[in-house]
């Protein structure tokens, strides 16, 4: 259906005429936070001091990512469960690094990372983590 300035309409349920440009659109997953940033997301693979990590889980800010030493033909596997955090963009001389998310450091290993070698007790962290995950952001907005 067109109207006299020849801009294109379609028909409500309701029986009224709605404008093109208000049609709906597509949901589309971003990340994001409280200020509205788009978060760059950690890597699903990356290597790091000689190790392959590769994420098999993940839900909400809590994953697990299975670790491979590439020093060895036949590597054991170890699991690193870990807290995701988030770091807002900034702006380094005339560059603006986006907001991007961040893999625990040693530093915050025990608190935020955890490195066991029994898969079941990693899926037990993992799930740890990921509940109390909303109790603690309720209690940060608050």
């Amino acid at each position: 259906m067109t109207t006299p300035s020849g801009q294109k309409q379609c028909q409500s349920f309701v029986g009224g005429l709605i404008p093109a440009s208000s049609r709906k659109t597509r949901a589309r997953a971003e990340g994001g936070s409280k200020k509205g940033h788009s978060y760059k997301p950690l890597p699903k693979e990356f290597r790091r001091d000689g190790f392959n990590y590769r994420r098999i889980a993940r839900e909400g800010n809590a994953a697990i990512y299975e670790q491979r030493w590439t020093g060895c033909a036949e590597p054991s596997v170890c699991y690193e469960i870990v807290r995701i955090r988030r770091h807002d963009g900034f702006q380094i001389s005339e560059k603006f690094i986006e907001p991007y998310e961040v893999y625990p450091n040693s530093d915050a290993w025990g608190v935020d990372g955890f490195t066991v070698t029994d898969r079941n007790r990693a899926w037990d962290k993992f799930f740890e983590i990921s509940l109390k995950e909303p109790a603690r952001r309720r209690r940060e907005v608050k």
